[in-house]
């Protein structure tokens, strides 16, 4: 699965808040400043061919939904991530954040108690 551009992980975003629906409603869903609609459509239409998402037409609309769930990408985001920062090693990726003073004593306790809860 290829990584998202940056506009294109925003219009996701809407696109998983909103569920499915149309291009107008999916404006809603982005922050401010919106873009326009026809840049959205652009967008949405890209992330279709990218098999990202499906449309059906129902009546002269066009409804869109999430053919990757937010959940998926998060993960296979990381795992790229990890893979090609860090040696594939999530030990090397948190040693990082700690290193970097992004993780502080207690989170990392929080989540060496989530980990074992996991077990």
């Amino acid at each position: 699965m290829e990584k998202l551009t940056k506009q294109e992980e925003e219009v996701m975003q809407a696109i998983w808040n909103a569920g499915e629906n149309n291009i107008k409603a999916f404006l809603e869903y982005l922050p401010q400043p919106r873009p326009p609609y026809t840049t959205l459509a652009s967008t949405v239409k890209n992330l279709e061919k990218k098999n990202f998402l499906s449309s059906r037409l129902i009546g002269n609309n066009y409804l869109y939904k999430p053919l990757v769930s937010e959940e998926v990408y998060k993960q296979k985001l990381m795992q790229g991530f990890a893979k090609n920062y860090f040696n594939n090693s999530y030990k090397e990726m948190v040693n990082f954040f700690i290193e970097q003073k992004k993780l502080k004593p207690k989170e990392l306790q929080e989540l060496i108690k989530m980990i074992e809860e996991k077990k």
